[in-house]
């Protein structure tokens, strides 16, 4: 693993929050370094490396991010927690592949639509597999879904 690799930018972030005494940060990168043990621990035969810390990251965003939907609703009630799931959905982003917008996503389904003759809403199922097939780290699946839902709409 290089030194550069995620690990050792997480240590490193590591040790800048406890000099730092940031606590949050601590909390989070504590449960990416749990997840990633996890792995290490569960017989599947995995190793320490660059996609083990990215798929547990991006597992751990995905939590993040349904959390955050689960707490809007909630108001007042859910405030601090709120604020905390966001807080730990910043500091994993940074280290995932960035995304395309909204915008970008449906032109990328127009695209692959036309090239590849889809038109009917009964070929939503073969234009998601065409688009994750390819472009799985580009697209955020649920704005990949949406945007087919508007071009075969």
């Amino acid at each position: 693993m290089t030194e550069t690799g995620i690990k050792a930018q997480i240590d490193q972030a590591f040790r800048k929050a406890r000099l730092e005494r940031d606590e949050p940060t601590k909390t989070v990168i504590g449960m990416l370094k749990n997840k990633v043990l996890t792995e290490l621990k569960s017989g599947s035969g995995a190793v320490e490396s660059d996609e083990l810390w990215l798929a547990s990251i991006a597992a751990y965003a995905k939590q993040c991010r349904k959390t955050i939907a689960e707490l809007e609703p909630l108001g007042d009630q859910a405030v601090e927690a709120l604020a905390e799931a966001r807080f730990e959905l910043e500091f994993c982003e940074q280290f995932l592949p960035k995304k395309l917008d909204a915008e970008a996503t449906e032109a990328l389904v127009r695209k692959i639509a036309a090239d590849n003759g889809i038109t009917d809403k009964k070929q939503m199922g073969r234009l998601m597999g065409l688009l994750m097939k390819n472009h799985r780290d580009e697209i955020d699946g649920e704005l990949a879904r949406k945007a087919a839902e508007t071009v075969l709409g």
